[in-house]
């Protein structure tokens, strides 16, 4: 039997999405086929779509008029449409759907570094459950907030450290956008959609408004993430205990949810939540702008470390955020510790990979020069592949080159003002301290990595 699968949604989120899903369902029982239609209605996303579903389907229908997230789609023929052309005529757009579904069905395979590294962070996505699914969701909708307002600020600094007191002048402008912009709303939008995983729609506005709170009084980053955890299972718990009758169900989530868990998470954070958090955020700042070198080479070996470990997976996040939230405190250390130790990884493979080819197979020999490029560009998922392939030796090779690396950004007195960008943002004026110095830490744990493989690695004909 053929099997469609569908998502549904309209602007409120109301009638037509739920009249489209049963116009589709009565089509398909006609038509003798297998029907799943997931409603992304006002209450959230119903009756979801899991990825056994995904990978039966032999096409998608999607009748939407807000925009639908494609992504788990990959590989599936899609039909898009508006929402009133399913509830007008379902089986012509399953007809349509099935007929390219037949169309298509020869796909090229790439085999490439990118297609592997890709292909390894979707499978990552779809193991993540419960807290760190919903941290990582909130992280995901930050990262463009943070990068774009990094950049700006490190665009203001070309004309000058200080060029953006001047009013009125480019770097201020670009001080207004990066700083007193994006970098605001990046606490508000990390809680607000880590609420937005737990319950759905109904949980952005508790959350962004606990996030803004956790703003305002000094909680941080670390009162954001709290503030988008409570926000989300507040709303979920009155989500599911507040009946209200079938006609008023439509209030739910434009009135009941949004207003009880804003009052809820708002008192919480201003009494309750708010000064212990903003005392701890205190101790940890002043911990960190008055370390020792000891101390300093002694996290950024841990952060270094860490970056390496899982390559993107939730100890590389749980670093990279960390060094994300100290922008905001204007402490620029440890960012660039953990971009010049997630940089580094891929460019010791590609080192070892030109250095050590009897160490190494035709098909990781050509994976190596791209890497090269994802390791510039601080992309460490470049070297999944690799420790994929080999992880007993691969994966301590370059935690060290990594811990290393970390650990010379802290000796060295490094502050990095971008949080991403690879070697693309190194040039700009300002935006690097003690710039040679940072190069140097690079290029060290690059050759530690490329040397600790050819010593943990057999020659191929061994």
């Amino acid at each position: 039997m053929k099997k469609i699968v569908a998502v549904t949604s309209c602007p409120t989120g109301i009638a037509h999405t739920y009249m489209a899903s049963e116009s589709l369902e009565e089509a398909a029982k006609k038509m003798d086929l297998e029907m799943k239609v997931e409603t992304q209605g006002s209450v959230g996303v119903e009756n979801e779509l899991n990825d056994q579903d995904i990978k039966d389907a032999d096409a998608v229908i999607i009748a939407a008029d807000t925009t639908v997230s494609k992504d788990r789609f990959t590989g599936k023929y899609i039909v898009e449409v508006a929402v009133a052309d399913a509830i007008d005529d379902a089986e012509a757009l399953i007809n349509q759907a099935l007929k390219g579904a037949e169309e298509g069905k020869e796909t090229e395979v790439d085999s490439n570094l990118y297609s592997q590294v890709s292909d390894e962070k979707s499978k990552r996505k779809e193991k993540r459950q419960g807290p760190y699914k919903h941290l990582m969701t909130g992280v995901s909708f930050m990262l463009p907030f943070v990068v774009a307002g990094g950049l700006s600020i490190a665009l203001s600094f070309v004309f000058g450290i200080n060029a953006a007191e001047q009013e009125g002048s480019l770097a201020a402008a670009l001080m207004q956008i990066g700083g007193s912009s994006a970098f605001a709303l990046m606490v508000p939008i990390l809680a607000g959609y880590i609420a937005f995983s737990i319950a759905d729609r109904p949980g952005i506005a508790p959350g962004m408004i606990g996030g803004m709170l956790a703003s305002s009084i000094g909680a941080g980053f670390l009162g954001g993430i709290i503030a988008g955890f409570l926000a989300g299972y507040i709303t979920q718990w009155l989500k599911e205990h507040i009946k209200l009758p079938k006609n008023l169900q439509g209030l739910m989530p434009v009135l009941v949810l949004p207003f009880l868990s804003s009052l809820i998470i708002g008192l919480l954070m201003i009494y309750l939540i708010g000064p212990p958090v903003k005392g701890i955020m205190s101790g940890l700042e002043a911990w960190l702008q008055g370390m020792t070198d000891a101390n300093a080479v002694f996290l950024g070996l841990i952060l270094g470390a860490m970056m390496a470990f899982d390559m993107g997976g939730p100890v590389n996040k749980a670093a990279y955020t960390f060094g994300v939230g100290l922008l905001g405190s204007k402490i620029y250390g440890p960012m660039a510790a953990i971009m010049a130790a997630g940089m580094t990884p891929p460019l010791g493979l590609a080192l070892a990979t030109t250095l050590f080819k009897n160490r190494f197979t035709r098909q990781e020999i050509e994976a190596g020069k791209p890497a090269w490029f994802m390791g510039i560009s601080f992309i460490t998922e470049g070297a999944i592949p690799f420790a994929a392939a080999d992880p007993i030796r691969v994966i301590p090779s370059i935690m060290t080159g990594s811990a290393v690396t970390g650990a010379l950004s802290m000796l060295f007195g490094v502050g990095l003002k971008a949080p991403h960008g690879g070697i693309f943002v190194l040039p700009i004026p300002n935006v690097v301290t003690n710039l040679g110095l940072y190069a140097l830490a690079i290029v060290a744990g690059t050759v530690i990595t490329a040397f600790m493989l050819r010593v943990l690695k057999p020659k191929l004909e061994e």
